[in-house]
């Protein structure tokens, strides 16, 4: 379904409520699968936190997780120790092209009993669970951090918990930093010290407690996207957010004061409001921080601001290429954008071509990341459902805001 967004302007000041985060949702569920002792709040309504919750809870052989790739790498490691149970790990076409070696690799040298159902190093894979003596494993640390975040999670489990030692430059720092705060947070014992982690193993019952999971930083960047292309005085307020956040997109505060755009907290509810113009470049290092590089460089080619986006090398394996597709989809628009393996060179821009329709290429980053240039010239999302992967209530509430939107 095709959506067409007409040039809108929204309300001086608005709020909105957003979903639980993904990434916080997605590591708690699987923690709350092996540790049934505590309850979570506020859980991601997103199809993938939903596929994680209907993976967990099935007793079915095959368990397709589609497009969800956190799913698939959790779930990779959950299943390799669930004793004596067989299990295919399947997904989507997309999925089947996206490589899960170097986290198969890391379990097999733990003892776990994974092989391929068709092509070596991709899904599906058939996962024959059993108990995991060995404790040291080491990983090349510059892939996705989701790799290893899959180890630290299920690693109290292991007879003898784990060390992990990460080889090269380390990846998305703060989601590793994430999944050891939960840990902590439900009382697994771990350190980081260096580019070694360890997990102790726990064998005792946990204190029953109730968990709640902040809201989506990734979801907020296009509401910090939509005030930076609004006039100054524009005030979108929303909720639920921790001045302390374990998110690593959390970092889009200080990003956006590029684009004269400040903050303020009150309780969980976050004011994001539009007090200057914008520094007329940027330079930015997303290595901890990828999943909003869409967000900024849409935001720079609305305000014909140029910029130079490095650190993206795990784009290349997402839902889509998406340098690739950013590159294509700018370049529709009237954009000029050079890319590498791991950056993306935003040159500036006169104002985008009108009703140009928008590839989302099935990655709901594209289409809710290019959603705010509305504001400057209309535009058409193809396949607009796409957002339900982590933000299903994303076009309702752009229409509280006052977006036009046809279907």
């Amino acid at each position: 379904m095709h959506f067409t967004l007409q040039k809108s302007i929204i309300a001086k000041q608005s709020s909105v409520q957003i979903t639980g985060s993904k990434s916080e949702s997605n590591r708690l569920l699987l923690l709350q699968a092996l540790y049934p002792e505590f309850q979570l709040e506020n859980v991601s309504n997103s199809d993938d936190s939903n596929l994680m919750t209907n993976a967990l809870s099935s007793s079915e052989e095959i368990v397709d997780i589609h497009h969800a790739g956190t799913a698939m790498r959790f779930l990779t490691a959950y299943f390799s120790i669930q004793e004596g149970r067989e299990t295919i790990l399947t997904g989507s076409k997309r999925m089947k092209e996206r490589p899960i070696k170097i986290l198969v690799e890391a379990l097999q040298s733990l003892g776990a009993e994974i092989s391929y159902e068709q092509n070596e190093g991709f899904p599906p894979i058939k996962i024959t669970g059993k108990k995991l003596l060995k404790n040291k494993v080491s990983l090349n640390a510059n892939v996705s951090s989701q790799y290893i975040s899959a180890l630290l999670l299920i690693a109290s489990k292991l007879e003898n918990g784990i060390e992990l030692t990460l080889e090269g430059e380390i990846t998305s720092v703060p989601y590793i930093k994430m999944t050891l705060a939960l840990l902590d947070e439900i009382g697994v014992e771990s350190s980081f010290e260096g580019n070694v982690i360890s997990v102790q193993p726990n064998t005792k019952a946990l204190t029953p407690k109730t968990l709640t999971v902040e809201s989506d930083w990734s979801s907020a960047s296009y509401y910090f996207s939509i005030v930076a292309l609004s006039d100054i005085g524009t005030e979108v307020t929303i909720s639920s957010y921790k001045e302390n956040s374990l998110q690593g997109d959390s970092a889009l505060i200080d990003i956006y004061k590029s684009f004269g755009v400040s903050v303020t907290f009150n309780g969980n509810a976050l004011t994001i409001k539009k007090e200057g113009q914008d520094d007329g470049r940027l330079h930015l290092d997303l290595r901890n921080a990828p999943d909003i590089a869409q967000t900024i460089a849409v935001s720079c080619f609305a305000l014909g601001m140029p910029c130079y986006l490095t650190g993206l090398h795990t784009l290349k394996i997402k839902e889509t290429d998406r340098l690739v597709a950013l590159k294509t989809e700018i370049e529709k628009l009237g954009g000029e954008v050079r890319i590498t393996d791991d950056s993306l060179h935003l040159k500036g821009a006169s104002e985008a071509k009108s009703l140009v329709s928008i590839a989302t290429y099935n990655d709901h980053r594209m289409a809710m990341a290019f959603a705010p240039l509305a504001l400057k010239v209309p535009i058409i999302i193809e396949d607009a459902m796409v957002v339900s992967k982590s933000y299903p209530t994303f076009w309702d509430d752009l229409a509280t805001l006052g977006f036009e939107i046809t279907k």
